[in-house]
Formats: structure tokens, C-alpha cells, sequence
């Protein structure tokens, strides 16, 4: 995590919009980033960026994501100094950083968290966490989730409240439409289940072949599923990633999705160009073309049972990408 910073790929490259992100914890949260920076560039300039307009575009998506977390009102920036602001208590293990961070309201935001050694990720989500304000994060939350952050196979991972926030601008622990009033028996809850109340810029998508295997799979709602851009950020088999189209009609006109386009996007450095998938929501023939024999993964890509959770038995073609996710 303390590693962990937003870099960009090469300037004025074919990946230039694009920021890299490693495997492990963080990745989450650069994915996240990653979209609202599609959504800043999608519609005016997604072609070969410079590093004046990384700079800017990074700028404007973290300063959407704290903007959005204040409630439009307000926004609170985490940097760090070389002096210690505060003196530890009893309980509070030192770490050498956290106790060197300093908080600051702003109206306009600039945030240098895009440079090697600036620990750019976690100052976001400390900046995140006090924009949004403890007392809202108490009432995003519910029993079902009282942390942002847990840990799993040896990392800090995120719950889906915290990137519920970087979404949406509420730590909403699940991610079904509404407040859940009732179990699945129609008994009322003591303590309701908080989901998603409105729909945002960017959406979610999520599948996990595991969760399918054993018939669990989580239902993401339509608040998450339709976003107002046609921009996605994928939970994939636990792993993140973005998917998007460069039509911004898409979600607009039902005749637009019978036969269009997604870019898909991993933020891993082994891809060297965005990924063109065309979509066919009409052909209906998905599983007979692919037969049921040989590897499930290679059969059925992660990707295309992601993209049919939103679009439900549509043909995929990588355009002559061997699947690769």
C-alpha cells in the first residue's frame, strides 16, 4: 500500500489515459480512479494524452471522487509533511506516516499523489475517508460491514462499501438497489441492509466463477449496472479492471445496444493496447459457437460472463485478441 501511487503509462501513447496498477489491495482503488479519468477524457479527448492532460485529468477525477464523498459541499485532502503532527497514543501503533499526515479543507483541489515514494493511494483514501466524514461513514454503514478495508491472502483488501464510495459517494455496504426492510422470507430487520440509492457516473459490474460454481452469486442492481456513462469498473473473479464504451448514447438508446463496442482495460503493465470487444446481443448463440468441450476459462472468458450479467446472452468477439481475462 505504501508503495502504491496513480502512474500513468507513457505520455501521448496508445495507453496514455491509462494508469498502471499492480495486483494486491490497492488495485481497487486505482481501477476506480481509472474510470472517473475515462469519464473526464471519454467524450473530449481519449486519443494519445500528454502529461499536462494526465496531470489535469487526474486532478479532476480524484477531486470528482472527494467532491461527490462531501456532498457536493466540501472536500478534504491528505498530504504528508516531514514532521510529526500529533503525539501517538497508548493504543496507536506508530507506522511513520500516518502520524506525519495533515488534513485540509478546499474548495478547489490540486493533489500531487501521482509521484513515486508520495504513498498517493493511501493519502486518497485517508483524503476519501475525511471528506465523507466518520459521522456519514457510521450511516452509509450496516451490520453487515463496519470496515473499509479487510484482510485477505496476506493483504488489505476493499470492502464493496468502500468502493461503493469511490462510485457513488456513500460507503453503501451492498450492492443491491434501495434499503433491504426485509429478509428473504418477507420478516422485517431489526438492523436494515444499506444499498445503492442513486445511480452515478460511472457503474459496476461483477462475476466471479467460484460464487457460480456454487450457485452464490451476488446480483448487482440496476443503480450500479446502469450508470449514466457508459463506463464500468469490474470486479472480475476478484480482480479489477474497467470496461467502457466510447458511445456515450449507449445507455441511452435501447437500439444502440444490439451491435456496439467496449473497451476493455486491466491496468496490468502486460497490456499493451486497450482491448476492443464487439458486442452482439442479438445472436443468442454464444454458448453453441464455443461447444462444451476443453478448458471452462478459455471456453467462457471472465470477461465475457462479466459483460453478459449486464447484457445477458450476448455473443463476444475480441477481434482477434486471444482472450486474455
Amino acid at each position: 500500500w505504501k508503495k502504491s501511487f496513480f502512474k500513468f503509462r507513457k505520455p501521448c501513447s496508445a495507453l496514455s489515459y491509462a494508469l498502471e496498477a499492480e495486483k494486491g489491495g490497492p488495485r481497487a482503488i486505482q481501477m476506480a480512479v481509472q474510470a472517473h479519468i475515462i469519464k473526464h477524457l471519454l467524450f473530449t479527448h481519449l486519443g494519445k494524452v500528454s502529461e499536462r492532460e494526465q496531470e489535469n485529468a487526474l486532478a479532476t477525477a480524484l477531486a470528482d471522487i472527494l467532491w461527490k464523498a462531501g456532498e457536493n459541499c466540501t472536500a478534504t485532502v491528505a498530504l504528508v509533511t516531514s514532521e510529526h503532527c500529533f503525539t501517538p497514543c497508548l493504543d496507536y501503533k506508530p507506522d511513520n506516516f500516518t502520524e506525519r499526515v495533515l488534513f485540509f479543507f478546499f474548495f478547489y483541489l490540486s493533489m500531487p499523489f501521482n509521484e513515486e515514494g508520495s504513498h498517493g493511494v493511501i493519502l486518497f483514501l485517508y483524503s476519501l475517508i475525511f471528506s465523507r466524514s466518520m459521522a456519514r461513514l457510521q450511516e452509509d454503514l450496516d451490520l453487515t460491514t463496519t470496515h473499509l478495508l479487510y484482510f485477505s491472502v496476506g493483504n488489505f483488501v476493499c470492502h464493496q462499501a468502500l468502493l461503493n464510495l469511490l462510485l457513488t459517494g456513500r460507503a453503501s455496504p451492498n450492492v443491491f438497489n434501495g434499503r433491504q426492510l426485509h429478509d428473504e422470507h418477507g420478516t422485517s430487520l431489526v438492523h436494515p441492509l444499506n444499498g445503492v440509492l442513486t445511480r452515478g457516473d460511472v457503474g459496476y459490474l461483477y462475476w466471479s466463477r467460484e460464487q457460480t460454481e456454487h450457485a452464490a452469486e451476488t446480483v448487482v442492481g440496476s443503480m450500479l449496472k446502469t450508470p449514466k456513462l457508459p463506463i464500468w469498473v469490474c470486479n472480475i473473479n476478484g480482480t479489477y479492471s474497467v470496461l467502457f464504451s466510447t458511445k456515450r448514447s449507449l445507455l441511452s438508446d435501447w437500439k444502440m445496444e444490439h451491435h456496439f463496442h467496449l473497451c476493455f482495460y486491466n491496468g496490468q503493465p502486460s497490456q499493451g493496447n486497450t482491448t476492443v470487444l464487439t458486442i452482439d446481443t442479438h445472436s443468442h448463440h454464444w454458448e453453441a459457437r464455443r461447444g462444451d468441450h476443453g478448458d471452462p476459462e478459455r471456453r467462457f472468458p471472465s470477461v465475457e460472463m462479466t459483460i453478459r450479467t449486464k447484457w445477458e446472452g450476448a455473443a463476444v468477439d475480441w477481434n482477434g485478441t486471444v482472450p486474455f481475462f
